[in-house]
């Protein structure tokens, strides 16, 4: 019985995973393409390459998708012809003749994750890397325009827990450097000096700020300024602007750990929605392929219970589910940004509601 459901589920399910993902690619990438070709004059050659690249990242968002409209045709043909009457004819329980969805959808959830995490961001960023140099305003070279940072220190003996120390702004980034900078330095709750230089490049070797070209001007306590006039000069500024600038990727071409990495940098930079965002989309990269447990167990419970699924009935059925699932991830992930739920909670509720969801079909299916 095992190998008869899981052959069926599977040759349905490849079939499934193969349009799902030609759709989406063709929906999602074709149309955007093609204004490039035309408006940017991105070379054909590229613009395939481009849209290879991103076939995986479609493939990692049909999987789930795919579970879903699997288990609700293959139970609901089972239940149509009968052949779930002929298995409970023999004694075999209702829970057991749908465990075979449940572990399959396991290590199809395995296989999203490793999608997701191994091939879909690499594959992402290349993608951007060959549109980049046609495209002014590409995510990559906007994010090496207008470059700002704040730096905080916590306070002692205060009600407030941080308070603002430096703020760094840079118009463009480009071979290493940072371009038309501006530092504004705070001492207590007053500007003391602001730097400006035409440079900025970050030394290695001595951990320290390389800067060219610019002026210091301090403040006193009665708002009177000193300028001082530099060629080259070296401060102990962080390095944190130079490693932020210098990840070249946006958070959604990152793994969990560059992901990580990135919001421990970001984490101390005083806005508190940009790194909850970041925070909640890190849970969500491990919780997005459990999707595929629930929609395995939603469909294989509906199936079961309704006699009268056909194939039209279930790919109708199965976009509704899809788009009542992702509203509601989206809203319960908006509450994670604004703080109202922490990021864990944000990422995981919707699975947990799906579960308790199919859990209950499946309870009124056996019943």
């Amino acid at each position: 019985m095992d190998r008869y459901l899981v052959r069926q589920l599977s040759r349905l399910f490849l079939f499934s995973v193969s349009l799902l993902s030609s759709l989406g690619v063709a929906i999602g990438t074709v149309s955007d393409l093609a204004y490039k070709i035309t408006e940017y004059q991105l070379p054909i050659p590229i613009a395939i390459l481009i849209f290879c690249y991103k076939i995986p990242e479609y493939a990692a968002y049909a999987l789930p998708i795919a579970i879903l409209l699997t288990g609700l045709i293959i139970y609901g043909r089972l239940n149509s012809d009968r052949e779930l009457t002929a298995l409970f004819s023999f004694g075999i329980s209702f829970y057991r003749i749908v465990l075979p969805a449940l572990v399959f959808s396991l290590v199809i959830t395995g296989i999203t994750f490793l999608l997701n995490e191994l091939i879909v961001p690499t594959a992402n960023y290349q993608a951007n890397l060959l549109q980049n140099p046609f495209i002014a305003k590409s995510e990559l070279n906007l994010q090496k325009q207008d470059i700002f940072y704040a730096e905080y220190e916590s306070r002692r003996y205060s009600n407030t827990a941080k308070k603002l120390k430096q703020i760094f702004f840079a118009e463009q980034y480009e071979r290493q450097r940072l371009l038309r900078v501006t530092i504004i330095s705070f001492k207590g709750d007053r500007i003391w000096q602001i730097i400006t230089a035409e440079s900025a490049q970050w030394n290695q070797q001595q951990q320290i700020w390389d800067l060219a070209t610019g002026e210091i001007n301090r403040f006193n306590r009665r708002s009177q300024s000193v300028i001082e006039e530099f060629t080259t000069i070296q401060l102990p500024f962080p390095k944190t602007i130079f490693e932020i600038v210098n990840k070249e990727r946006s958070p959604e071409d990152m793994n969990i750990r560059q992901a990580q990495e990135y919001l421990s940098l970001i984490q101390y930079s005083g806005n508190p929605t940009d790194v909850a965002k970041f925070a909640v989309r890190i849970q969500q990269k491990y919780a997005f392929p459990f999707i595929c447990v629930v929609f395995a167990l939603i469909g294989a419970a509906l199936g079961t219970k309704y006699s009268q699924i056909n194939r039209s009935k279930s790919f109708g059925l199965c976009v509704a589910i899809v788009f009542t699932y992702y509203c509601l991830g989206f809203a319960i992930g908006s509450l994670g940004i604004t703080g109202v739920i922490s990021p864990f909670w944000a990422a995981w509720l919707p699975n947990l509601i799906g579960i308790l969801a199919g859990t209950y079909l499946l309870a009124t299916a056996n019943s």
